[in-house]
C-alpha cells in the first residue's frame, strides 16, 4: 500500500474576531482530518500571532511533510503565512472556511485572509494550492487528501535514483531523456550504465541462483520446461543481476536498451527479467526510455503496487476500445487469472522469456512523463481496462478510455506524444494534477 501522509496543520487566526466560533471550526476540521488517517503534526491551538507560529516550527521541521496544511480559520495577514513557507519545505496548501450569510458581521472572513497569502506567497514566487469548504465537506478532504499523496510523492522522488542501461536505439526519440532537466524539476538523478556491465553481472550469477529463481517462475507460469532452456536460465541470471544493482545503488527504476543487443549478443530476451522487476516495485522499462520508467515510478508510488510501461498499439472504433500492448514485461499481479497465464518467446526473436497473459479488468491510470513539441508536460487518462482474451502475444490489455477511443488517439497522434505511455490500476489523476502544479508542470488530459 502507498504511505500514510504526513502533514503539518497550523490554524491560523487574530483576536479580533470570533474566537469561540473559530475554535469550533478549527476542532471541527482538526477531527475530520484525524478520520482521514492522517499523520498529523503541529499545534491544535489557534495560532494568534508570530510568537505562536515560531514556536511550532521545531516540530514542523523535525522530519520532512508531504503538506503544510494552513487552517486560515479567520482572517489575518500574510505574515505569518509567509513565515511558515520560508521555513517549512513542504508544498503548502490554504483551506478557507465558509460561513453563514447571516446579515451580520464576518465571523471568521477566512477566504480574504486566504487571498492575502496567496498574493504574498505568489510575488515570492512560490508555488500553494487552494480548497475552499466547510470541516465535514467530503469535496474538501478529497482535495487535502490529493495534495498530501502529491506533495508525499514529490518528497520521495527528491533524490531518486534511475539507471538508464545501454543508449535507446536509432530513431526512437520519444525515449531521449534531459538529466538536468530531470534533476531541476523531478529531483531525478539518472546513472548511465554500459549493456556490458549487465551481460558481466548475469554471466557471474551462480547457477544455483538460477535454478531457484526457475523454480519460483515455474511455479507462477507452469511452462518452464516448455521454453528453450539456456535463454530462458539467461534471462533469470539477467533478473538476479539488475534485482542486486538495484538493491546495491538505491535504484527505484531501471530503463533498460531491451533489443537488439540482448538477443544478438547475450542470447535472451529482457522482457521476463524487466517483468519480475516491475513485480518487485522497481519499474523496468523497455528501449532505454527514462521519462517512460520516471512515469512509471511515479504510479507505482501512488498506487503502492506494480506499474507497467506500454504501446498504444490498437483502436477499434467499433466497440470504443483500444488495445495497451508489451512485448511481454508485464507484472505478474497484473494477470487475468479468468485467461491463460504462461511463459513465452519473444514474437520477433524467438528467444524467451516473456510473460504472456491479459491483463485483469479494472479501473487504470495512465500517464506519461512527456517531452513532446520540446516541452516537459504531464499526460494523463483515464479508462477502465476491460476483460478480452489475449490481444496479442506478451503482455496486453483492452482498455476503454472515459472519452471515444477515437479521440484519445486524434490527441495522441495531433500533439505529437511518445508512443509510450505507463499505467497502474486505481484512480491517481488528483494527485497527478496536484503534483504537476507543485512541479511548474502543463498537464495534457487525453480523457
Amino acid at each position: 500500500m502507498a504511505s500514510r501522509p504526513r502533514i503539518g496543520v497550523v490554524p491560523l487566526a487574530r483576536p479580533t474576531f470570533d474566537v469561540p466560533f473559530a475554535q469550533e471550526t478549527a476542532k471541527a476540521a482538526f477531527d475530520a482530518l484525524d478520520r482521514s488517517g492522517f499523520e498529523i503534526v503541529g499545534p491544535r491551538s489557534l495560532a494568534f500571532d508570530a510568537a505562536a507560529v515560531e514556536a511550532a516550527l521545531p516540530a514542523l521541521t523535525e522530519r520532512p511533510l508531504d503538506l503544510l496544511l494552513v487552517l486560515q480559520v479567520t482572517f489575518t495577514d500574510a505574515t505569518m503565512t509567509v513565515r511558515l513557507a520560508e521555513k517549512v519545505g513542504a508544498p503548502l496548501l490554504f483551506w478557507a472556511f465558509p460561513e453563514p450569510r447571516s446579515g451580520g458581521r464576518l465571523r471568521l472572513n477566512s477566504l480574504c485572509g486566504v487571498n492575502l497569502g496567496a498574493h504574498a506567497l505568489g510575488r515570492a514566487g512560490q508555488r500553494y494550492g487552494w480548497v475552499h469548504g466547510k470541516a465535514d465537506d467530503p469535496a474538501a478532504h478529497a482535495e487535502v487528501e490529493a495534495w498530501a499523496r502529491a506533495g508525499g510523492l514529490k518528497r520521495r522522488l527528491d533524490g531518486t535514483r534511475l539507471a538508464v542501461v545501454g543508449q535507446h536505439p536509432d530513431g526512437f526519440d520519444t525515449c531521449r531523456y534531459d538529466a538536468g532537466a530531470l534533476r531541476a524539476t523531478f529531483g531525478v538523478e539518472v546513472a548511465p550504465m554500459p549493456l556490458s556491465t549487465v551481460f558481466e553481472a548475469a554471466t557471474a550469477v551462480p547457477e544455483a541462483e538460477a535454478d531457484r529463481l526457475w523454480a519460483k517462475v515455474d511455479a507462477d507460469l507452469g511452462n518452464l520446461a516448455e521454453m528453450e532452456q539456456e535463454p530462458l536460465r539467461k534471462t533469470l541470471k539477467v533478473y538476479a543481476a539488475m534485482r542486486a544493482m538495484a538493491d546495491r545503488d538505491g535504484l527505484a527504476g531501471v530503463a533498460v536498451r531491451c533489443w537488439p543487443e540482448f538477443f544478438t549478443e547475450h542470447g535472451c530476451a529482457a522482457c521476463g527479467a524487466m517483468a519480475m522487476l516491475n513485480e518487485d516495485g522497481t519499474p523496468a522499462g523497455c528501449e532505454a526510455d527514462v521519462y517512460g520508467t520516471l512515469t512509471s515510478v511515479m504510479l507505482r508510488d501512488l498506487a503502492g503496487e506494480p506499474s507497467f510501461m506500454v504501446d498504444l498499439v490498437d483502436v477499434d472504433p467499433a466497440d470504443d476500445t483500444a488495445v495497451l500492448w508489451h512485448c511481454g514485461l508485464a507484472p505478474l499481479s497484473m494477470a487475468d487469472r479468468a485467461g491463460p497465464v504462461r511463459a513465452t518467446v519473444h514474437s520477433n526473436r524467438k528467444k524467451p522469456l516473456l510473460n504472456e497473459f491479459a491483463l485483469k479488468p479494472g479501473r487504470v491510470t495512465v500517464a506519461r512523463v512527456s517531452q513532446a513539441g520540446n516541452a516537459t508536460r504531464l499526460v494523463l487518462a483515464g479508462g477502465e481496462m476491460v476483460r478480452a482474451p489475449i490481444s496479442f502475444s506478451g503482455t496486453s490489455g483492452v482498455i476503454r478510455f472515459d472519452r471515444p477511443a477515437t479521440e484519445v488517439l486524434d490527441r495522441v497522434l495531433g500533439e505529437g506524444l511518445e508512443h509510450h505511455v505507463s499505467f497502474a490500476y486505481g484512480e491517481h489523476r488528483p494527485a497527478l494534477r496536484r503534483f504537476a502544479r507543485m512541479a511548474g508542470l502543463p498537464v495534457l488530459e487525453l480523457t
